[in-house]
């Protein structure tokens, strides 16, 4: 074990004993720890870090803008300035979206709808 190591350990140590780890937020509790799996090991600490920062993945960003848009869309009238330019948008960001591998089904699909209507038939 490195020196450092050791030092940081006999710190843990100590504080463990004087009991500074005991009152802190969720004493007690089951850790609540991300599935980063699908995230290649050698990437998992720079995703974490922008995640902690609040940022979000390039296609997940653009799906969040998509669908923004996507609801803007229905709140202005069809064939106005807002609405073409909304329209523009939102092909442009599902080309990039498809570029990059994602399914844009989620802005096309009518899944939920579909679904609420099933439940109610059964």
């Amino acid at each position: 074990m490195w020196l450092l190591d050791q030092w940081a350990e006999r710190h843990i140590q100590d504080a463990q004993r004087q009991g500074e780890f005991d009152n802190l937020p969720g004493n007690g509790q089951p850790l609540v720890l991300d599935d980063d799996s699908h995230v290649p090991p050698e990437l998992r600490a720079g995703y974490r870090m922008l995640k902690n920062a609040g940022c979000l993945p390039p296609e997940l960003e653009q799906r969040k803008q998509a669908l923004e848009l996507s609801q803007l869309l229905a709140t202005v009238r069809e064939g106005s300035a807002e609405y073409t330019d909304y329209t523009r948008r939102l092909a442009l960001l599902e080309l990039k979206l498809r570029q990059a591998g994602v399914s844009t089904e989620f802005l096309h699909g009518d899944y939920a709808g579909r679904l609420m209507q099933k439940i109610k038939e059964d």
